[in-house]
């Protein structure tokens, strides 16, 4: 067993987190994007980015707890950052450039209910992963005071 397991489980939750608030941030960010790819000649209207993570297999870690496999990191990776494939909104304005003939726009599938949701959720996961990597090193200060 590693001394520094607890470490590296609370250090790629931190940057799984960190990457799933950036994301969420890019999606507000671009909520009212119309012209984001250009896609057969017509431009597309940006489409919501969704974070998946990817717990490491247990049977990595056991092959690598064993010493038969490489060592395998703990905790967390970004599988994929995926394409919401929601339908985008039509909405109604003449006046838009990006406007069809009947008037309507093709607005993003952003919902900024869920993106502040997701965003709260990486939030207090990132902070709880923050509470077990300052409680692993306090763990690890008190084990190294009892020898003095």
């Amino acid at each position: 067993m590693n001394l520094f397991n607890g470490f590296n489980t609370s250090a790629s939750a931190l940057t799984a987190n960190r990457l799933r608030m950036d994301v969420v941030s890019s999606n507000i960010a671009n909520a009212e994007t119309t012209r984001s790819e250009l896609v057969d000649g017509e431009w597309q209207p940006y489409k919501r980015k969704v974070v998946e993570l990817q717990k490491h297999s247990f049977e990595s870690q056991l092959q690598s707890a064993m010493g038969k496999g490489n060592a395998v990191s703990e905790g967390v990776k970004v599988a994929t950052i995926k394409e919401d494939q929601a339908p985008t909104k039509p909405v109604y304005n003449p006046t838009h450039p990006d406007a069809n003939e009947e008037g309507y726009v093709e607005m993003p599938n952003v919902d900024m209910v869920k993106e502040m949701v997701d965003m709260m959720s990486a939030s207090r996961s990132y902070e709880a992963n923050v509470t077990a990597l300052n409680a692993t090193k306090s763990m690890y200060m008190k084990a190294l005071e009892l020898g003095k």
